[in-house]
């Protein structure tokens, strides 16, 4: 069976924060170190086939290392993506570990040139197949999926249990040196569900969005672009005090999306059926 993917993401500096540490990767579609967030919200279509991907990474660290940890993640993950494409295909598991790894060690080497002590990004990661769909995540950027109504985060987040005061800290980032803490990237398999949509998001969204309100219009019947402005806008009335970035995707089945190639069978059928008679 063939997917078509609808997607539509948007990124957001918020109504307090003067820089933007957020980023993405849609597609191949990212945003420079030092930006200001995108106008408005961009949306496209891909098949299945083209093995899409689709992330997001919510940079931290002080002095704009934050907003550099999250582009060097997406401008890590571009470059391993276009030299590894294949082994999305043959191993998706295996790629999207190896390319966790690839992207943290690009972020530890800036590091480590640049004597910068700490900087880091959460990462969430969708990316299609032809036979599943995979998601991967690291931190506490979150991946929701709903169908016919149904809502469930299906992402984990890498937080420290136990802490009552303030954000708690993470236990799983890029930007992780090798001698601290293994790298432990959160990869699941999910089967291709027609209708299904999958909802990534940096934790500007997720704190200022409880899970039902966020259920409340991911579920509604109408279009990915449609639902990201909604979300973004019910994310900055609530306040917007810290950079939101999202992206929402919508699997269909690819004769869903094909009048031409539905006309041919309703064409064939009637045939076959004078053929009987």
């Amino acid at each position: 069976m063939s997917y078509q993917i609808d997607y539509a993401y948007t990124c957001h500096i918020g109504n307090v924060r003067a820089n933007n540490e957020d980023n993405f990767w849609c597609c191949g579609e990212t945003l420079p170190a030092e930006n200001q967030g995108i106008e408005g919200v961009h949306s496209g279509s891909v098949h299945n086939t083209r093995l899409p991907v689709l992330s997001v990474f919510d940079g931290m660290g002080g002095e704009s290392c934050g907003e550099i940890a999250a582009f060097l993640a997406a401008e890590e993950f571009g470059r391993y993506y276009s030299m590894n494409k294949k082994g999305l295909k043959k191993n998706p598991g295996q790629f999207l570990e190896d390319a966790c790894f690839s992207m943290n060690e690009a972020i530890c080497i800036y590091g480590a040139e640049n004597k910068v002590r700490s900087m880091g990004t959460t990462m969430a990661m969708a990316a299609f197949t032809p036979g599943s769909v995979y998601i991967c995540n690291l931190g506490d950027s979150r991946i929701y999926q709903s169908f016919q109504g149904q809502f469930r985060q299906i992402s984990t987040d890498h937080v420290v249990k136990a802490n009552m005061f303030g954000k708690a800290p993470l236990t799983q980032y890029l930007g992780i040196p090798n001698d601290e803490i293994a790298l432990d990237p959160d990869v699941t398999q999910l089967d291709y569900i027609s209708g299904s949509r999958y909802l990534l998001c940096s934790d500007g969204m997720t704190d200022m969005l409880s899970d039902g309100e966020i259920a409340d219009i991911l579920t509604r019947e109408i279009p990915v672009g449609e639902t990201v402005e909604l979300l973004l806008e019910r994310t900055l009335k609530k306040g917007g005090k810290d950079n939101v970035t999202i992206v929402l995707c919508q699997v269909s089945d690819h004769e869903e999306k094909n009048p031409l190639r539905m006309l041919f069978k309703r064409h064939k059928k009637v045939i076959s059926e004078g053929d009987v008679s």
